[in-house]
């Protein structure tokens, strides 16, 4: 559906570069309005309109700095319905950082229309109490796994009530994951020893979500980066690195929870900080950007910001060591967008799953597409979270292949949810599931 954008009188030129409320948005001066990017936008591609591709968001956003157009209702809709996905960064011949300015764009919405209480109160649970708070994150897990064991999921979704929830927590039930028991949320030991000679030392993020969710990935990381002769140390202060809070506009908690991972990660003493999902990744990458007005974190971040690797992007750096056992499996490879738009990682993932013996990967249709999780958009935009997902879901089916892999809990969580809805006996695993039962068989 268009909105209507309001216009204002021209207002004199900004004196410096263009800013949103502070936050640089110089970037849009390097579109050429060219429209390559236009094909690449799952979201223009499913609405067709200007002002939700790429560009047309690049128009707002510079309007909006320049004092040209009123951040509305209409205005704050488009920019709100971007995925960040960056695919546009892939294709676009200029160079526009459009990540950087669409999230200056959704904190400038956050700081002027934050929204009703609701909404308030949604944004203050998630990104200032629970992802800020790792043991209030480990109590909410250990509740939902409660909600699950006792059987009152099935109660409430049986009986419908689960439709009866306010704004998008029905959108937020249907997502949740089969919640570990205890002994999976158990934090990862402190150190992992290299197996063979050792190649060098890492630190990996345990992350937020990631720990409490998805603990089996983090151990099964550290057992194939220690079979390939890693040192992996995990701090024990490390928290959230904040890229939920970036890409949602909360841009001064994303500062505050950079300056943490920083310190945390410094003195582990490694020679690489691993990371096993693809938002966290990106954003880390970015931290010299981040912080790069703050002369007591510039140079902090730029050297942490150098370190980061995925780790499939570590792996690739050489054949895997061996022995290798078959896995006797068709599958196929979703790229999850922070990694291959905003890390450019492309080739490493499935050159590691060439080297697993008797597993075929088949070619996904729009593998680099978004899967309509993106963060938390798939619970603040459900409508067209579920277009993009129908989209992906599609494309995964008509491959045949017996299980998706891919490399970010966001990704595996929205697949899961999809393929179950068309009651599809297809898996999603992460990249270091399938690497680790290799090792493991």
């Amino acid at each position: 559906m268009a909105h209507t954008i309001e216009e204002r009188a021209p207002a004199p030129a900004p004196a410096g570069p263009l800013s949103l409320h502070g936050l640089s948005v110089e970037g849009v001066n390097q579109c050429v309005h060219c429209g390559l990017c236009l094909a690449s936008c799952p979201t223009f591609a499913e609405l067709g309109t200007e002002m939700d591709s790429p560009r047309g968001r690049i128009f707002l956003i510079k309007s909006l700095a320049e004092g040209r157009v009123a951040l509305t209702e209409g205005t704050a809709r488009h920019l709100s319905l971007c995925l960040d996905c960056r695919a546009c960064e892939t294709v676009c011949p200029a160079g526009v950082p459009y990540g950087r300015l669409i999230e200056a764009a959704k904190a400038a919405i956050e700081r002027e229309r934050p929204g009703g209480p609701g909404r308030r109160a949604f944004r203050w649970l998630n990104f200032g109490l629970l992802l800020g708070h790792p043991r209030l994150l480990a109590l909410a897990a250990a509740s939902l796994r409660l909600y699950q064991a006792s059987g009152l999921q099935s109660l409430v979704r049986a009986s419908g009530l689960v439709r009866l929830l306010p704004g998008t927590l029905p959108a937020w039930e249907a997502l949740l994951p089969a919640m570990p028991a205890a002994a999976g949320r158990v934090p990862l030991p402190p150190l992992h020893p290299a197996e063979g000679a050792r190649r060098a030392r890492v630190a990996l993020l345990a992350g937020c979500v990631q720990s409490v969710v998805f603990g089996a990935h983090n151990r099964a990381t550290a057992r194939v980066l220690a079979k390939n002769g890693y040192e992996v140390v995990v701090p024990a202060s490390q928290g959230c690195c904040g890229a939920l809070n970036a890409h949602g506009g909360d841009h001064a908690r994303a500062l505050e929870m950079a300056r943490r991972t920083i310190a945390a990660f410094e003195g582990a003493r490694a020679e690489a900080v691993v990371v096993n999902t693809s938002g966290c990744g990106a954003h880390m990458k970015a931290y010299g950007h981040l912080l790069g007005g703050d002369p007591a974190w510039a140079a902090r971040a730029r050297r942490f910001a150098a370190s980061v690797r995925d780790v499939a992007e570590l792996l690739a750096q050489a054949p895997l060591r061996g022995p290798l056992a078959p896995v006797p499996m068709t599958v196929t490879y979703h790229d999850p967008c922070h990694v291959v738009h905003g890390q450019k990682i492309r080739d490493e993932p499935r050159r590691l799953l060439a080297q697993i013996p008797e597993l075929t990967v088949v070619d996904l249709a729009e593998s680099d597409w978004c899967c309509g999780s993106a963060g938390l958009y798939n619970l603040t935009e459900p409508e067209m979270a579920g277009r993009l997902l129908r989209r992906k879901v599609g494309h995964v089916l008509a491959t045949g292949a017996e299980a998706v892999v891919t490399a970010n809990p966001g990704c595996i969580l929205q697949i899961q949810q999809g393929l179950a809805a068309h009651g599809a006996p297809v898996r999603v695993l992460h990249i270091v599931e399938i690497l680790d039962r290799a090792y493991h068989a």
